[in-house]
C-alpha cells in the first residue's frame, strides 16, 4: 500500500468589494473584480491522503462522512496536472459555520488546494494555487493570501486569480462578526448569483459601479483610510443585496436581527464612531472598525445580542502547511 499525504490551514476572507455573478460557470470566472480581507479567527484545516488501497474518493467534514462528488471533481484537476493517480481521503475540520455567509467555502477550498497539490507532489506557486482554489469556490482564490487581496477577474483559466495588496496589515482595522444565524442558508451563493445575473435589470449597473468601487477601495487601503474603505464596503454590500431583491423571484439573505445590527452601526456612526457594516450571502453582519473603538461598539451591540454572538476578528494569514493529523 502506498500513501501520500499533506495537511493545510486556510482562513476565511470577507469581501469588502463583492464578487456576485459568474461569466463562466465551469471555470468560475467572475463578472467583476473583488477585494477582501482575510481574517484570523475563522479557518479550515484539511488533510488529503492519496491511498493506493482506496476504491473511490472519500470526504469527511468534522468527522461526518459526506458525498464526495464535488471534492472528486476538484481532486481530478490535481490528478490531471500531476503523476498522482490514486483516490484520496479528505478530512476537513471547519472552524467556521458552514454556508452561513462567513466564507466557509473560501477557507475550505484554499486549504484543499494546498493540501491536495502538496500530497500529489506538486509545488505550486501562490498564483497557481489561487487559480486552483478558484475552481472549487470563487472566493477561495483570495484566501491563498493574508491581509488584503484582490481577485483579478480575467477572461480565461490562466489569468483569473488573486494577488496580494497588503498581506501584513500594519494599521488599525478589524471586524466584529455579529452571528445572527449559524444555520445553512436556504439559497446557496451559486444559486443566488445565477438568478441575479439572469433576471436582475440592475445587473449591468452593478458590474460598472463595482469597477469604480474597487479602484477607490485600493486607494483607501494604500492611504490607511478606514472611513473611506468602510463607506465603500457598506455601499457595495447594499448594492449586492439590492440585486437579490430585484431578481425574479426576489430573495434576501437578511433576517430581522441583521437589520437591527445594521441600524445599531448607523446609530454609532451618528455619534461619531467610525464603523461600517458589510454582509455576504447570509444574515451575519460584519462590523468594520478600528480596535480603539471596538469596546464601545461591542457594548452597544450587547444591548441586543449575547456576548457569544459577537466575535472580534483581525487580519489573518494566508494558506499554510501544518503538521499532519
Amino acid at each position: 500500500m502506498t500513501v501520500q499525504q499533506a495537511s493545510a490551514r486556510a482562513h476565511t476572507n470577507i469581501a469588502l468589494i463583492k464578487y456576485w455573478g459568474k461569466k463562466d460557470q465551469q471555470l468560475i470566472l467572475p463578472m467583476n473584480g473583488s477585494l477582501s480581507l482575510t481574517l484570523d479567527h475563522f479557518y479550515t484545516d484539511t488533510t488529503v491522503i492519496f491511498d493506493s488501497s482506496l476504491k473511490a474518493d472519500q470526504f469527511w467534514l468534522d468527522d461526518q462522512k459526506h458525498d464526495a462528488a464535488k471534492i472528486s471533481q476538484f481532486l481530478d484537476l490535481v490528478r490531471q496536472h500531476s503523476t498522482q493517480r490514486f483516490f484520496a481521503q479528505v478530512k476537513s475540520y471547519n472552524h467556521v459555520p458552514n454556508a452561513a455567509g462567513l466564507a466557509s467555502s473560501a477557507s475550505a477550498f484554499a486549504a484543499l488546494a494546498l493540501a491536495a497539490s502538496q500530497a500529489a507532489g506538486l509545488n505550486l506557486s501562490r498564483q497557481a494555487l489561487s487559480r486552483l482554489a478558484r475552481r472549487g469556490s470563487g472566493s477561495a482564490t483570495r484566501s491563498i493570501y493574508g491581509g488584503f487581496a484582490e481577485w483579478l477577474p480575467g477572461t480565461t483559466d490562466e489569468d483569473s486569480y488573486a494577488v496580494p495588496l497588503q498581506e501584513y496589515v500594519d494599521w488599525d482595522i478589524e471586524m466584529i462578526a455579529v452571528i445572527i444565524n449559524r444555520q445553512q442558508k436556504k439559497i446557496s451563493s451559486r444559486q443566488g448569483m445565477e438568478r441575479v445575473v439572469e433576471t436582475s435589470p440592475y445587473y449591468p449597473a452593478w458590474v460598472k459601479s463595482t469597477q469604480a468601487d474597487l479602484l477607490a477601495a485600493k486607494k483607501a487601503i494604500q492611504g490607511h483610510d478606514l472611513a473611506t474603505l468602510g463607506e465603500l464596503a457598506e455601499s457595495n454590500a447594499l448594492k449586492m443585496h439590492a440585486l437579490n431583491l430585484s431578481a425574479k423571484p426576489p430573495f434576501s439573505y437578511f433576517e430581522p436581527q441583521s437589520l437591527v445590527a445594521m441600524r445599531l452601526v448607523e446609530k454609532l456612526r451618528a455619534r461619531g464612531i467610525c464603523c461600517y457594516y458589510t454582509l455576504d450571502a447570509g444574515p451575519n453582519v460584519k462590523v468594520i472598525c478600528a480596535h480603539q473603538d471596538s469596546q464601545i461598539i461591542k457594548k452597544t451591540l450587547q444591548s441586543v445580542f449575547a456576548p457569544d454572538q459577537l466575535i472580534e476578528v483581525f487580519p489573518g494569514p494566508g494558506v499554510q502547511l501544518i503538521n499532519e493529523k
